[in-house]
C-alpha cells in the first residue's frame, strides 16, 4: 500500500510502498478515505513523543471504510462506515471499566504508538469498542476533521468545562483546535472570546460565533482585555494552542470559582510551566485537562451535527493529496492557515 513515512524525526517525508496491515483477531483493517494533518502529528515528527519507533506513519484523525475484521469482532463488517476516537482503549483497565477509555492506562494512538492514517491502509485494535458508526449524513472528510481537535474540545467545553449557557468562554488560540471550541461553546449559547495573533483567524472565529475578538499582538495585557470584556472574567477559560504564555494568561484571565481546561499540547522543554497559583487558591479556579474523547461519547457530538447544531465542515480550510503532504511539517512553526487540512485524496 501506499504511506507517507518519515524514517528520522524531522527528516524529510516520502510516498513509499509498504506492508499493508494484517487483521487481529479482534481488530479492523479500515480503507482510509479522508485524514486530517494536526499538529499532534508535528509534535510527533519533531520527536516530542517517545513512544514513536522508526520507520513511521503519521496520522491519527480518519474515517473510511471497514476492509476485514477479525475473527472476534461482532459489531462491525466489511462495508460499514466508520469513524474512531485518537485514543484507541484496551477495554478492560480501571479507566476503560468506569467508562474513560480516553485515559485508558494501556492506550494505544494510531500514528503514535503503531502507524497511522496517511495511508491506504489503517488497523484498529479492539474493534468492538473504539469504532464509531459514521452516518451516511456525514463525509468522510467532515468526519475526518472530528478526530483529535473538534472531540477533544467537545469534551473540553461540554464534559469538562460543562458550559452553561450565557457564560462567558475565552478560547486563547483560533487555530484547529481553538475554533472547535468556538464553534462548541457557541453552540451551546455561551458568549465566546476568541484571542488570536492572526486577523484573519480572530474574524473567522467571529463567523463561527465569538461574540469578541481580541488581537494578542496589539493587547499588551490579554487577561486585563479578558477581564474587561466579560465584566470580571472568563468562566471558563480554554489554552487550545499549548505554550506557557497562552496558558498563564487564560488561567489569569478567569473569574472567581472559574474553569481552566488545558487542551493544547507544550513541547517537552514546556510541559511544566508555570500558572499563577495565588490566583487559584484566592479565586478558587479548577484546573481541568481534556485528552480526547471516549467512543461512546461520539454520540452526542454526531447528534448535534445531525441537528444543524454544529457545523464542523466549515473548519475545513484546505483539501490536499497525499503527495501535498509532504511539506506540510516541515513549516509548521510559520504556518498561518485558517481552518484544518485534510487529506482526502491518494
Amino acid at each position: 500500500m501506499k504511506a507517507v513515512v518519515y524514517e528520522a524525526f524531522q527528516g524529510a517525508l516520502s510516498i513509499q510502498d509498504v506492508s499493508a496491515p494484517r487483521v487481529k483477531p479482534h481488530g479492523a483493517i479500515l480503507r482510509v478515505q479522508a485524514t486530517g494533518i494536526c499538529m499532534s502529528d508535528w509534535h510527533g515528527w519533531m520527536g516530542h513523543d517517545s513512544g514513536i519507533s522508526l520507520p513511521h506513519v503519521p496520522g491519527h484523525e480518519f474515517a473510511g471504510v471497514i476492509a476485514e475484521v477479525g475473527s472476534e469482532v461482532r459489531r462491525w463488517k466489511p462495508g460499514d462506515r466508520v469513524t474512531v476516537p485518537f485514543v484507541c482503549a484496551c477495554g478492560n483497565c480501571p479507566e476503560c471499566l468506569s467508562g474513560n477509555q480516553q485515559v485508558c492506562d494501556h492506550q494505544e494512538q494510531p500514528g503514535f504508538t503503531h502507524w497511522g492514517s496517511f495511508a491506504e491502509y489503517v488497523h484498529i485494535n479492539q474493534a468492538d469498542l473504539n469504532l464509531v458508526l459514521l452516518p451516511e449524513a456525514i463525509d468522510f472528510t467532515t468526519a475526518a476533521s472530528l478526530g483529535c481537535r473538534f472531540t477533544t474540545s467537545f469534551r473540553a467545553v461540554v464534559d469538562q468545562a460543562k458550559v452553561r449557557p450565557g457564560e462567558w468562554v475565552a478560547v486563547h488560540g483560533c487555530g484547529g483546535v481553538g475554533l472547535s471550541a468556538v464553534m462548541i461553546a457557541a453552540a451551546l449559547g455561551a458568549h465566546v472570546v476568541g484571542i488570536d495573533i492572526n486577523p484573519e483567524k480572530l474574524a473567522f472565529a467571529r463567523s463561527i460565533g465569538a461574540r469578541e475578538v481580541i488581537d494578542a499582538r496589539q493587547t499588551s495585557d490579554i487577561p486585563e482585555a479578558v477581564r474587561e470584556l466579560t465584566a470580571g472574567g472568563a468562566h471558563v477559560s480554554l489554552d487550545a494552542l499549548g505554550s506557557p504564555q497562552t496558558c498563564f494568561n487564560s488561567v489569569a484571565g478567569l473569574r472567581k470559582r472559574g474553569r481552566h481546561v488545558q487542551v493544547g499540547l507544550m513541547s517537552p522543554a514546556d510541559a511544566h510551566s508555570a500558572i499563577p497559583v495565588d490566583l487559584v487558591i484566592s479565586k478558587e479556579l479548577e484546573i481541568l485537562g481534556s485528552h480526547g474523547m471516549q467512543a461512546h461519547r461520539f454520540g452526542a457530538l454526531l447528534e448535534m451535527m445531525l441537528a444543524d447544531q454544529l457545523h464542523p465542515g466549515q473548519l475545513i480550510g484546505k483539501r490536499i493529496t497525499l503527495e501535498e503532504s509532504l511539506n506540510q511539517f516541515s513549516d509548521w512553526e510559520n504556518y498561518k492557515k485558517v481552518g484544518i487540512t485534510v487529506i482526502d485524496r491518494i
